[in-house]
């Protein structure tokens, strides 16, 4: 039985709200830029051994070009057709079986969390049906190339870290301040979300990673409680549930180093990861391999970045550590790291990628429930998890956190760390959000602003 929240959920049904802008505008740019990849990969298809590739290539895009006109004309949602991948259909299709008994079974009409998961998930189906196209990324292209702008702040970040670990371990006064520091970094790293920022150049890139902001732009700020609960811990486990990757996976990998690298608190980081191309950057399990990699390569950086030798040297020390920890399983992936796509050895991770809310984990996914107490502390990265722990509902901004997570509340010592994209916002003080909206119309999306929400487990 589905936990249902007291309020409406957000959806496109009001033409006011950021989910009807981004089904009619958003999504389809998006799925747009999944047909200009295929075309210009078709162009190199040209050897006759290529043909039933370029055949199923087309078929893909034909497909795509249907999704798009469906979403804008508001077109009821059919169910997915089985495409061999994980058990995950009856998540879908049995919510749009409920669906069409209330008429809330169209693009604009579905609760806008479950038409936006739908979106990605048909779309992994038309490629996953395809044989020469079962393993393909649509968005590995514009992953890597927002990554590779990325320079400055991964060589900032990479100085910051080794200047830190050649002082060595911070004395007791210290590790309130470094804590602040790099949590509200991994915190901020969250602005360069490719879903949202559909076409960001080299200097957009640039300018979100480099933007000091203070904690004004916090509008829920429970880093006392964090710092409360995490100085308890001694050699704990600590999991990540991940959200983009290139950039914000990087300030992910560098507060981890931090936990075990400097902290006393923390012995072991776990992160979780999607297995599907997921709301366009995503963490999959080959994106973790390629960041290191990538990181690792002299030549992936553009020369325009102008990196010096001792911050190439920085960073290759840095990451060299991260790829012992690796080794020595102190980063581990909640998945085996060489998972491919629709393979069997990640049934627990599949959660993530279904459109239910996080109340739900522990009646959905009482599994992975299990594994996620083994944590001490549970950090939930970006936007769409924040969407899924409050199931993206019209809540009033006076709400506190912890109601909005439903039978999830006390299962999990749980941190969010969200800068906002999306509707929903909970947790502000009385009038807050009425002045916001005065100052700032677009406060509630722009990822200008941000909320940190802890949640402890019940004892």
């Amino acid at each position: 039985m589905s936990w249902i929240p007291p309020v409406a959920p957000c959806s496109a049904s009001d033409r006011t709200s950021f989910a009807y802008e981004s089904t009619v505008k958003r999504w389809p740019t998006i799925l747009t830029g999944v047909i200009d990849e295929l075309a210009t990969l078709n162009g190199s298809l040209l050897d006759p051994t290529d043909a039933n590739k370029l055949r199923e290539s087309k078929e893909i895009i034909q497909s795509i070009a249907g999704l798009i006109y469906e979403m804008r004309h508001d077109r009821v949602l059919p169910p997915i057709e089985s495409d061999g991948l994980p058990a995950d259909l009856s998540f879908y299709n049995s919510h749009l079986l409920s669906a069409s008994l209330t008429s809330t079974n169209t693009w604009f009409t579905a609760s806008w969390l479950f038409a936006e998961c739908y979106m990605y998930r048909r779309l992994r189906a038309l490629f996953a049906s395809k044989p020469h196209w079962t393993l393909f990324d649509p968005f590995q292209t514009q992953k890597m190339a927002a990554f590779r702008s990325s320079a400055r702040g991964i060589m900032d970040l990479a100085k910051t870290m080794e200047t830190l670990v050649k002082r060595g371990k911070p004395e007791e006064a210290e590790l309130r301040a470094e804590w602040n520091g790099v949590v509200s970094t991994c915190l901020w790293g969250n602005a360069t979300d490719l879903s949202l920022l559909t076409s960001l150049t080299h200097e957009d890139i640039q300018a979100l990673q480099s933007v000091e902001r203070g904690s004004d732009f916090i509008l829920k700020n429970d880093l006392a409680q964090v710092w409360d609960h995490l100085h308890q811990l001694k050699s704990a486990r600590v999991d990540i549930v991940l959200d983009n990757s290139g950039f914000e996976l990087y300030t992910d990998l560098v507060l981890a180093d931090w936990l075990i690298t400097l902290s006393p608190f923390c012995r072991e980081v776990v992160f979780h990861p999607k297995l599907m191309p997921w709301f366009v950057s995503d963490v999959q399990p080959h994106d973790f391999s390629t960041t290191l990699a990538s990181l690792l390569d002299p030549s992936f950086f553009p020369q325009e970045a102008n990196t010096t030798e001792l911050e190439k040297a920085d960073l290759k020390n840095m990451v060299e550590r991260w790829q012992r920890y690796v080794e020595e399983g102190k980063f581990r992936l909640s998945v085996p790291l060489g998972l491919e796509m629709g393979a069997p050895g990640g049934e627990m991770a599949d959660f993530w990628t279904t459109p239910d809310s996080f109340a739900n984990l522990p009646s959905k996914a009482p599994e992975l429930l299990v594994e996620l107490q083994k944590a001490s502390l549970v950090i939930f990265k970006g936007d769409l998890n924040y969407r899924k722990l409050t199931s993206d509902a019209t809540w009033p901004t006076t709400t506190p956190f912890v109601e909005t997570l439903g039978p999830l509340a006390g299962k999990i010592d749980l941190l969010s760390l969200r800068t906002c994209k999306a509707d929903v916002c909970v947790g502000l003080e009385e009038g807050k959000s009425q002045e916001l909206d005065e100052k700032d119309p677009n406060w509630r999306v722009s990822g200008k602003y941000a909320v940190v929400s802890f949640a402890k487990r019940d004892q």
